[in-house]
């Protein structure tokens, strides 16, 4: 596969591979966003408060209330609103890791125990809900039925997307296409919606409004990609949680649909059969199938392409140190596979 326009873009912007120099460009928001969180996990209820607060500072990298802040900066917002936007987008990434884990019977995140290991599944449960409601609590503080559309909207298709990624737990036959759409609901949703809401806050530009959404969807496409990359082909320690959990939980991702479709005919059978027992029992020889079939250069490439098309949206859009924060986030994700 050749190398598109898109993804040659991703190789000409060097920068931003130094997370912390993107976050220094709203420092201060963030410090609000960092200050706001706590007071909003306050509950009379013990247990609700420790889980979240436990979950919340668990080491994540929000990136998704980082993009609310750039994209409001961006368009020259200068109210308070994207503070309490892009908790409230934290809180409903926060609450799908813990219904993710129930699912997923996952006992590591993030380098350390998850809440359900921790204290059960049923406390797990309940508590994304707390978070789901207090994020709505926060919606209707921000007043704007603009905004509740696309949060609510997004929410949802991101609930549907979570039920077709279970429907196809050890579906060797899942096509890229079904992959695409599952990778686009569960995971590059919240993105976009970050981004939209962002923008919709002080933009009633429709061509400026849509290449905001889009740089969301594209980014968030990006970063699944490249997660689902460092799944086969990156370090436990350093992602936080054990290669090759994907495979174990029967999840089909790109790597395994290109090694079946690109590999021999005994690296697809192992790959198959691997994905259809739901077992990692032979996850070394199906990451040598994955890495001699050309899957992980596959990946990678369809990962360049996806943030490159993020950088084409970007690149239509006015100038400013938030927009070209953007931009080096971007070239952030996809260093990771370097």
């Amino acid at each position: 596969m050749g190398i598109t326009p898109a993804a040659q873009l991703v190789t000409r912007i060097t920068r931003g591979s130094d997370l912390d120099d993107v976050f220094s460009v709203v420092r201060n928001d963030f410090a609000k966003v960092d200050a706001l969180i706590p007071r909003q996990l306050t509950s009379d209820i013990a247990l609700v408060s420790e889980i979240g607060r436990y979950i919340v500072d668990s080491g994540g990298k929000r990136l998704r209330p980082l993009i609310v802040l750039l994209v409001a900066r961006a368009s020259g917002y200068q109210g308070d609103a994207h503070v309490r936007l892009a908790t409230l987008v934290e809180f409903l990434h926060t609450a799908t890791l813990l219904h993710d884990d129930v699912v997923d019977q996952s006992g590591r995140r993030r380098g350390k125990a998850t809440a359900n290991a921790l204290w059960g599944n049923a406390p797990s449960v309940l508590v994304g809900d707390f978070l789901y409601s207090r994020a709505f609590q926060l919606m209707v503080d921000l007043d704007s039925m603009d905004l509740m559309a696309i949060i609510s909207d997004a929410t949802n298709v991101i609930a549907e997307g979570e039920v077709l990624q279970l429907e196809n737990i050890g579906n060797a036959e899942l096509t890229e296409n079904d992959y695409l759409e599952i990778i686009r609901c569960k995971s590059a949703l919240l993105f976009q919606a970050a981004a939209h809401t962002a923008i919709v806050l002080s933009n009633d530009d429709p061509d400026t409004i849509s290449g905001y959404r889009n740089f969301g969807l594209h980014f968030g496409l990006a970063y699944q990609l490249v997660d689902d990359w460092l799944d086969y082909a990156g370090d436990s320690q350093l992602m936080g949680k054990n290669v090759g959990d994907d495979l174990a939980e029967g999840k089909v991702t790109l790597p395994l649909i290109a090694t079946i479709k690109e590999g021999s005919r005994q690296e697809a059978t192992l790959v198959r059969n691997a994905i259809s027992s739901r077992s990692d029992r032979h996850l070394r020889n199906v990451i040598k199938a994955v890495c001699r079939s050309g899957a992980l250069d596959y990946t990678k490439s369809r990962a360049e392409e996806e943030a490159g098309l993020a950088l084409e949206c970007l690149a239509s859009l006015p100038r400013s140190v938030y927009r070209d924060a953007l931009e080096n986030l971007t070239t952030f994700a996809t260093s990771r596979m370097r």
